[in-house]
């Protein structure tokens, strides 16, 4: 995975971007998902699967976790 081109949320915080997600596009459909922090943990999943997570997570699916 060393080879793959991350790229930071436009979103990231004031401080340089040190507590953002980054997103990189694998082959075959695949995403990968790292925090800026913690670089060494990476999810992998693909984009229909991480399309529909975005989509709840913007309409509240998950708010009774927090």
């Amino acid at each position: 995975m060393s080879q793959l081109t991350w790229q930071k949320s436009s979103f990231s915080d004031a401080d340089g971007g040190s507590t953002c997600i980054e997103l990189a596009t694998g082959g075959n459909d695949v995403r990968h998902l790292r925090e800026s922090d913690d670089p060494s943990v990476i999810v992998t999943t693909s984009t229909a699967k991480l399309r529909a997570f975005l989509l709840g997570a913007k309409a509240g699916d998950f708010d009774h976790l927090a």
